[in-house]
């Protein structure tokens, strides 16, 4: 039996589920789509219940300095293997839960679940998915990891960039207000401070669609 059978079928990841990180520590390294791994997973061994599972066995937030609490949550991944499932894959998962930032404080309310989707990563690892990515560009501890999504996702739009979503919106017959409305439909944030660059971008984008005289009656995220 060849035993790096599974490890090639997974180590490659395709181009449209990479993406390059542009800011934060990680700089210029390749962050992998976490539903890539589902995908793969599914594909090799079944629906996700029944092909595949895991639990979780733990959850618990963990005080660091400067009040910063960070969020950890430990998993066992099972895969199906002829008529039974495998040996449980551990793996563990962290995100920050209260972050220092330039303005603050920061909780998130994503923070158990970045740190599951960081756990499932580390499970996967273990089977070789990825491995080519990993290979090359080492581990978070070093240069890389699935831990640059928790990095990306705690990395807050500037001021300045906040204040050209508002100006855009102007143009486009969106006052704050209603920019507020779509960051919090879109992204459950009523800040647009708080709005990280990615999710910022994205509205930034959805803005930019409208037309310069504004159609609708309320706002266009109701639409």
């Amino acid at each position: 039996m060849n035993n790096l059978l599974r490890w090639e079928q997974f180590r490659a990841v395709p181009k449209e589920a990479q993406k390059s990180i542009g800011g934060g520590r990680l700089k210029g390294m390749t962050d992998i789509n976490p539903m890539w791994r589902l995908k793969i997973l599914t594909e090799a061994y079944g629906a996700c219940g029944t092909g595949w599972y895991y639990t979780i066995d733990s959850k618990k937030l963990e005080e660091g300095s400067n009040g910063e609490v960070a969020a950890f949550v430990d998993i066992t991944l099972y895969v199906k293997e002829g008529e039974g499932f495998s040996q449980g894959i551990p793996g563990t998962g962290g995100s920050m839960f209260i972050a220092k930032e330039k303005n603050g404080l920061y909780t998130s309310d994503e923070a158990f679940k970045m740190a599951l989707t960081d756990a499932l990563s580390v499970s996967c690892k273990a089977l070789g998915i990825g491995a080519d990515i990993y290979w090359q560009g080492g581990t978070k501890y070093s240069t890389y990891d699935q831990g640059a999504e928790i990095t990306a996702a705690i990395e807050k739009a500037t001021e300045k960039e906040v204040k050209e979503l508002i100006e855009l919106g102007k143009k486009k017959g969106q006052d704050e207000e209603a920019l507020k409305l779509g960051a919090l439909k879109y992204y459950r944030v009523n800040d647009l401070r708080k709005l990280p660059k990615k999710s910022l971008a994205e509205l930034k984008e959805k803005i930019n669609k409208l037309p310069d005289v504004n159609i609708y009656e309320g706002t266009p995220f109701d639409k």
